[in-house]
């Protein structure tokens, strides 16, 4: 359970980074308020698994300063596309933490899951990419 918590913590900490770029460059107040609610979630998310881990006594590595972006994001449209992979690969963590909890745990990667799929089709929608949602959110 520590490593999937773990991996999940790590996809938090990588969508931060990655809405710090990506934030810069969307268009329009809409936009930029979507995304600073997505990045506040993901560091309530971020708090929550650095306490979980710390009561397991679960080390983990610590989030480096930076990260290598799968592309450049220039303005709205590559903005776009960084924030549903961001998401994508958030909900792809927290799929995987789910087999291996129970309770609260669980429960917990559920609502991860959901609120990534749900902000992955928000960002298909605005971007106009097809289809809006995935049929399996979370599989790689």
């Amino acid at each position: 359970m520590s490593a999937q918590l773990a991996a999940a913590l790590a996809a938090e900490e990588a969508a931060i980074y990655a809405y710090g770029v990506l934030g810069v460059k969307l268009t329009g107040e809409g936009d930029r308020t979507e995304a600073r609610a997505a990045e506040a979630v993901h560091r309530g998310r971020r708090d929550v698994l650095v306490s979980r881990l710390s009561a397991l006594k679960a080390s983990t590595a610590p989030a480096p300063a930076g990260y290598e972006l799968p592309f450049d994001v220039t303005d709205r449209a590559s903005a776009l596309k960084l924030a549903i992979q961001v998401e994508d690969g958030v909900a792809q963590a927290w799929r995987a933490v789910l087999p291996a909890t129970t309770g609260a745990d669980r429960a917990t990667g559920l609502n991860a899951l959901v609120d990534a799929a749900v902000r992955a089709t928000r960002w298909r929608r605005l971007g106009e990419v097809t289809p809006a949602t995935m049929a399996w959110p979370g599989r790689a």
